[in-house]
């Protein structure tokens, strides 16, 4: 049996940074955060070099280097090496502890883009599947940065997005008009292949003319009603994210009509630029409706800032004490970034672990390959010509005898194998 004792801490303190390790400034003497870190090729670990007595830790490029990180230590004294690998955690702050650990490599920008918290396992484990309705503001006054801005918040809220969830982008000025036009009224499965198609239609949008928000909330809370009514969404929670530079009432009306008293909906404003002269509205919106206020002033503000709904979303299983243990999609396993030459194809399991007080501090997981998976089916019970294969609830095949996993771009294609023929069947990341 696998034993792993976790114990969580908060403060601050010293660790190693997987990005520093054996680094040394111009006088030979070791980085701050780095330091000696004894590393040596492990075959069980697709003979990476490796530290197996300790761990790592890797600090997004917008988080600052030495703040204040929710960490853990993690026991591994029992565990079988025969069916587990990485063990890590990903704090909400963006901090992710990795074991065993091992030296991370910047890109040629010296950025390191990978950011726990928009990882599917982190997405899955931390929030309850969702209906969500994105709603831009494209009148005139967010023309230039602002809707810049405004696209980048759109793409990054859809990459916080797992294939449990369920979406549409609206775009309002005078008028209603669906980024998709094809998708009107309904929402979409919010997985790889959608998510690419809604973000190559952001760059279609353009400012002009008046803002009506209140027809915009009417359409959006119009739409997640009978989503719910007829089980076509996630059946679980359900959301508005707000993107414009600034509301000129509360819109009260609407909310009494479609979300009160129950509050089903939270609405997330996204307040675009410096100027706050609506903000008192828009952050009444947000505490009317059981949800947060956020203010991105640059495109450096977009990321950090969409990151905090995912901590309101979470809050009822943190409230309830819900430690579910989530199976994610399968994916391409490069070495977490780290070698892009190493890929096989991995699940993980996530279990949120939470404070008292209904702040989530992160999740803790571990890969498993599929092929461990495979050696638990009976075959024994098989027959002579049969064969197992699984499928996901979401459609995807995990494992078919005849299906063979195909990387490009370091996108996951399934393929069935016969003699001269190759046909592609799903995808995903």
């Amino acid at each position: 049996m696998l034993s792993i004792n976790i114990t969580f801490f908060n403060g601050l303190y010293e660790y190693f940074n997987a990005v520093l390790i054996n680094e040394v400034d111009e006088d030979g003497n070791s980085v701050e955060l780095g330091g000696e870190f004894l590393l040596e090729p492990n075959d069980h670990f697709n003979n990476l070099s490796v530290n197996l007595s300790l761990s790592v830790v890797q600090v997004p490029t917008n988080m600052y280097n030495k703040g204040d990180a929710s960490c853990f230590y993690l026991d591994i004294q029992n565990m079988k090496w025969s069916l587990w690998i990485w063990q890590y955690f990903g704090s909400a702050k963006g901090f992710f502890r990795q074991y065993p650990g091992v030296k991370w490599h910047p890109d040629e920008h010296g950025v390191i883009a990978f950011d726990c918290r928009n990882r599917k396992w982190y997405i899955q484990a931390a929030t309850s599947p969702k209906d969500v309705v994105i709603l831009v503001d494209v009148s005139g006054s967010m023309k230039g940065l602002r809707l810049t801005i405004a696209r980048q918040t759109v793409a990054s809220i859809l990459d916080t997005l797992g294939d449990d969830d369920f979406f549409n982008i609206i775009a309002y000025n005078q008028e209603i008009h669906y980024v998709e036009p094809c998708l009107n009224g309904t929402l979409v499965q919010a997985d790889s292949t959608n998510k690419d198609h809604f973000k190559e239609h952001l760059v279609k949008l353009f400012a002009k003319g008046i803002g009506l928000l209140g027809n915009a909330l009417t359409e959006a809370f119009t739409i997640l009603n009978e989503i719910n009514q007829t089980g076509r969404g996630s059946s679980c929670s359900q959301a508005i994210m707000l993107i414009t530079d600034g509301a000129t009432q509360m819109y009260d009306d609407v909310f009494a009509k479609y979300n009160w008293p129950e509050r089903k909906v939270r609405i997330f404003p996204y307040l675009i630029g410096r100027e706050s002269a609506f903000a008192d509205n828009l952050k009444w919106m947000a505490c009317a409706n059981k949800g947060y206020f956020s203010q991105i002033s640059t495109l450096a503000d977009v990321q950090e800032n969409v990151m905090r709904y995912l901590h309101v979303m979470s809050r009822p299983k943190v409230i309830d004490h819900e430690h579910d243990t989530v199976w994610t999609e399968a994916y391409v396993d490069s070495a977490v970034s780290i070698n892009h030459d190493m890929l096989c194809v991995d699940f993980t399991v996530c279990v949120p672990p939470q404070k008292n007080q209904g702040i989530l501090l992160g999740v803790v997981g571990t890969d498993i390959p599929i092929q461990e998976l495979m050696k638990t089916i009976p075959k024994h019970k098989l027959g002579i010509h049969g064969y197992a294969f699984a499928i996901t609830n979401n459609g995807y095949i995990l494992t078919h005898p005849d299906l063979r996993p195909l990387v490009r771009n370091d996108i996951l294609f399934w393929a069935h194998i016969q003699p001269d023929i190759r046909i592609m069947i799903s995808n995903t990341t």
